[in-house]
């Protein structure tokens, strides 16, 4: 009964502190998410440092938009269609973005910085179809799209998917250097960040 997806969530729902951390790591999501939405208007407004960056310097900017979007998504989508169906691993993947959300605002906090010299801003293509986001380009330090990737690759179990979803990590990282949107440095420290947070998550439920 529990091999199949309604099997592991009354499995799991049955389970009195599996309940109370689902909802109480799913609120502090959408707490945390909704304060770093407004952080980031705030933070545009910031005047921040400029950083010398020799690889950036070396590398003609790219419009890759298209190609850093397609494998987030398909890196979304496939990690979405991966943890409906196991419970546990979505806790997991819940706290860990959840702390990743704070651990960013509070790293651009304490170290605002100003977009690279040249970049193309990275608009996501759905957001600007619905019309219903603005752009922003000073978050960083460190690159959201690369840490996020890199927790799917901690949170997938599956050998195919935490391959795939290394790969994709890499790839945009490539893409966010390509399109000068972010240091280097951002894109070399988020996946540590990525990882500590999800060894936070894991320590925070016990798991």
């Amino acid at each position: 009964m529990h091999d199949t997806v309604g099997g592991r969530w009354r499995s799991a729902l049955a389970e009195s502190r599996f309940r109370i951390q689902f909802v109480g790591m799913t609120a502090a999501l959408v707490a945390a998410l909704a304060g770093f939405s407004r952080f980031l208007g705030v933070n545009e407004a910031r005047q921040g440092a400029s950083l010398a960056d020799p690889l950036l310097a070396l590398l003609p900017a790219h419009d890759v938009t298209w190609v850093a979007f397609g494998l987030i998504y398909l890196s979304l989508f496939s990690a979405l269609y991966f943890l409906v169906g196991h419970p546990r691993e979505l806790l997991v993947a819940i706290t860990s973005y959840a702390i990743l959300a704070i651990v960013r605002m509070s790293m651009m906090y304490v170290t605002p910085l100003e977009a690279p010299a040249g970049f193309i801003p990275l608009v996501d293509p759905v957001i600007e179809f619905f019309g219903t986001g603005t752009t922003v380009n000073k978050d960083l330090f460190f690159s959201g799209h690369t840490s996020t990737l890199f927790l799917l690759y901690l949170t997938a179990t599956r050998p195919r998917l935490r391959a795939l979803f290394l790969a994709c990590t890499t790839l945009v990282a490539v893409c966010v250097l390509l399109q000068h949107v972010h240091y280097t440095i951002d894109v070399l420290v988020a996946p540590f960040a990525a990882y500590g947070c999800w060894r936070i998550a894991r320590r925070l439920l016990g798991v």
